[in-house]
Parts: structure tokens; sequence; C-alpha cells
């Protein structure tokens, strides 16, 4: 029997990359003469050729990105859309074109990550049945401290911790109904979406600790010493 779902990969590209710094929000900053974006939407086409991407920008640099893909001769085929107020509500921009009928999976992921795998993506779509949604982590290995009200601070056992990584990967539906809630500021990513709406059956999965978010400036010239 031929499974008719359509399964989506959302990359988020509409952040304003503040901690970066530059003209450029990060994701259009230079990795090899080309924007960051390209690479990261070539590598998470590898990751599943049939998903359709739907790329999530600001308004105010889907111009100039058109423009770059045109010089270019950029090839992947995505979608655009048109970003929100938050990560949270661009989120929901783009699933508001998803049709909860058809879909399958659906995989949300960090523009400035651009250093998943295949290898990754299958371990988060292998243990995607059974429950609503994986999600890749890394030990923390740096020691921990709370800094608790007062000022004071205690240390934190590490060995209980992960780091979350993207792509998470869940039932399409579920996320779709998930965002259906008010977004709160505290929804940092679609995994805490998904458990204040009541889906607390997320699984972890082995993530990869290449798979760096390029967060400060220092963090390029890692991306390019892995690639």
């Amino acid at each position: 029997m031929k499974d008719d779902k359509r399964n989506y990969i959302i990359v988020v590209a509409a952040g304003s990359g503040s901690r970066y710094g530059g003209d450029l929000p990060k994701q259009f900053c230079d990795l090899r003469g080309r924007p960051l974006l390209m690479t990261t939407l070539e590598r998470v086409h590898a990751c599943a050729p049939d998903a359709d991407i739907l790329l999530v920008l600001s308004g105010s640099m889907l111009s100039f990105w058109r423009e770059i893909c045109s010089v270019l001769g950029f090839g992947v085929p995505f979608r655009e859309i048109e970003g929100g107020a938050t990560r949270a509500h661009s989120v929901r921009n783009a699933l508001s074109v998803i049709d909860p009928a058809t879909v399958g999976w659906i995989a949300v992921h960090d523009a400035a990550r651009p250093m998943v795998t295949p290898e990754m993506f299958a371990r988060l779509a292998d243990g995607l049945p059974g429950c609503s949604g994986t999600i890749p982590v890394v030990p923390v290995t740096d020691s921990l401290r709370v800094v608790e009200p007062d000022g004071s601070s205690r240390s934190v056992d590490r060995s209980r911790l992960r780091a979350v990584q993207t792509p998470q990967l869940f039932d399409g539906k579920k996320l779709i109904r998930a965002n259906d809630r008010e977004l709160l500021p505290t929804f940092t990513d679609d995994a805490s979406v998904m458990e204040a709406a009541g889906y607390t059956d997320l699984r972890l999965v082995e993530g990869d600790p290449r798979n760096i978010k390029v967060t400060n400036p220092g963090d390029m010239d890692i991306v390019e010493l892995y690639l």
C-alpha cells in the first residue's frame, strides 16, 4: 500500500543573529563564498530528499535572499515563508501552510546549524515510531552552576543533563495541534511547545558534537574546519 503522507523540513532563518554581530544575520554570513544558509539547505535536503523544505525568512531579507540565489544559481528546492515576531511564531507560520490531513512527519531545524548529517537524521527517523517526537542531544561537558535569586550559586550534576540540538522530528499532526496553543516566551525550541501541549513522550536520540549552532564569530571558523 502506497504511503501518501507528505513530510516537511522547516528551516528557521528569520532571526536577527544579534549575538553574532556584523552587518548581516549570521545565516547570511559568508561560508566558503556563499551564505551559510545555502550549506544548511543543501545538507538538510541530502538528509531527506523527498521532504518539502519550508524556509522561514524575515520579510526584510526576502529580496536579498532571492537575488543571491539567482546570482549563484542555487538549486535546492524550497518554499519561502515569512517569519513572525519570535522563533515560535515563525514555526507556526510555516505550519499554517501544511495540510494536517496529509502530513507525515515534520522536522524543524535552525538555519545556523549547517553540520546536520544523514546519519543523525536517520537516527531521529528510526526513533520516531511509538512516540510524539525525537530530539537530538549530546552530553554536557562543561561544569555548570545554578545562580540563585540572592546571587549565590550551586553546582549541578552534569551527568543528568543534555544539550539539545536540531533538527527535531515530530509527528506532524501533533506538532500542528501543539502550535494551536498560546506561544510563550519560555518556548525556546519545538520540544518545549510539544511538552506544554501534553506531548511528553519525546524520545532523546544521540546527536552529533559537530552539529554546532553558529552563534559567535569564532563558530564560523569551527564549521569551516569541520567542512
